[in-house]
């Protein structure tokens, strides 16, 4: 029995889907006498990204406070931004409206995710909007209803986020000149059937797409390419995602990414006493693939983080929870969809859904993702066990994989 301990202290770092869906999990695991979980977030409401393409173009979401979805869980929520943290005196310095402040803790729980990447292309920061946040979405919002029909809308990038922008913005505002700027080809990562149905929504939407195009500079007014200019009155930029650089300011072990390297518990192989989800994370999934940055991989590796801190706090089994794909759900604007089904490391295969149909699919998807972070376990009842043991602070986390 675990006599006369004060409560074991869990930081998680980091709001979105992993670091909600962590903080939630272990409240639901674990005694509240034994322990306090605070979660540190620069905003008080839960953030859908998957939905920051939809916010963008002047639709309204539903907000979602934390204070009602962790009410009687014991979480508590610390407004800030982690503007350092130091893992071998294992405090995260917080800053809020007041002065700086340090939060110790036992076990933090690393989940601040990523933004957009530049790509390191002159004129992104200056000239160009994103979407991988709220207060970006925000802003393109704000410049887009300014906008006089005809005006050049660019967006750069042909992976999901831009094919989701570029059909919700062309849906929502057919006024505008929307393009859509392709390293590779359009939609070269999907089935044949797949593929054919992006092209044929793209065409019915009369976007302009400039496939095999790399973008070298932006401008004010528009994009440089490759193969010339293209006006771009707006240009937004998706051209995937760059982890917070705060990790690689710490002693922990990071890849060349700037993610943080773990074992198959989510654990830093630096420091134990450190857990990494979701973007943040360099997580081997099938195939010994590095999972991609998305809500599908990150939610697995916050379930499994959750229940290794859980289990070797209450001395119990560690738990194995594998992370694999099933399928990529792309909404193209609120009338079509695609759910391109996929082997488990995430290659397509030949079956896919289309259409309304899709359309509906992806929004239940989406809906699922917000309810699961209220719902951690599904749901399902779950007994919060007795905190029993502190972990050992060693100094290099085990290479062994979870049993």
């Amino acid at each position: 029995m675990r006599q006369n301990i004060q409560q074991h202290r869990v930081v998680v770092i980091g709001a979105g889907y992993t670091g909600a869906t962590a903080a939630g999990r272990l409240a639901r695991r674990l005694r509240g006498e034994d322990v306090s979980i605070t979660l540190v977030n620069a905003e008080p409401d839960f953030v859908e990204r998957v939905r920051m393409h939809q916010l963008a173009v002047g639709q309204t979401l539903r907000p979602r406070p934390f204070d009602e979805m962790f009410a009687g869980t014991g979480v508590e929520l610390r407004l800030g931004r982690v503007t350092g943290i130091d893992v071998d005196r294992r405090t995260v310095t917080v800053t809020g409206p007041d002065e700086p402040s340090d939060l110790e803790y036992d076990t933090l729980v690393y989940a601040l995710g990523s933004a957009w990447n530049t790509q390191g292309v002159p004129g992104t920061t200056e000239h160009a909007h994103e979407i991988s946040g709220r207060d970006g979405a925000l802003r393109l919002r704000d410049r887009l209803a300014a906008l006089a029909p005809g005006s050049p809308v660019t967006v750069v990038g042909g992976g999901l986020t831009g094919v989701e922008a570029a059909t919700e913005l062309a849906e929502t505002r057919p006024d505008l000149d929307v393009s859509l700027i392709a390293r590779a080809g359009l939609g070269d990562w999907l089935s044949p059937k797949g593929a054919r149905h992006l092209q044929k929504v793209f065409g019915n939407l009369r976007i302009t797409t400039h496939e095999h195009t790399t973008v070298t500079a932006v401008h004010a007014d528009r994009v440089t390419t490759t193969e010339g200019d293209i006006p771009a009155a707006v240009t937004i930029w998706t051209t995937g995602f760059a982890v917070h650089p705060i990790a690689r300011a710490t002693t922990l072990e990071t890849g060349e990414t700037g993610q943080i390297t773990v074992d198959a518990t989510m654990r830093s192989l630096s420091h134990p006493d450190v857990y990494a989800i979701g973007d943040a994370a360099l997580v081997t999934g099938p195939g010994d693939k590095p999972l991609r940055m998305s809500c599908a991989s990150g939610v697995p590796t916050a379930w499994q983080a959750a229940d290794a801190i859980a289990a070797r706090l209450t001395d119990s089994k560690l738990p194995t929870i594998s992370a694999r794909y099933f399928n990529q759900c792309i909404s193209l604007g609120r009338k079509e969809g695609l759910i391109q089904y996929v082997t488990a490391d995430d290659r397509a295969v030949s079956a896919a859904l289309t259409g309304r149909l899709a359309a509906l699919y992806k929004e239940l998807v989406c809906k699922g993702a917000a309810w699961g972070v209220a719902n951690p376990t599904m749901g399902l009842p779950v007994r919060r066990r007795r905190v029993t043991a502190e972990p050992a602070r060693a100094t290099a986390a085990p290479a062994t994989q979870a049993a």
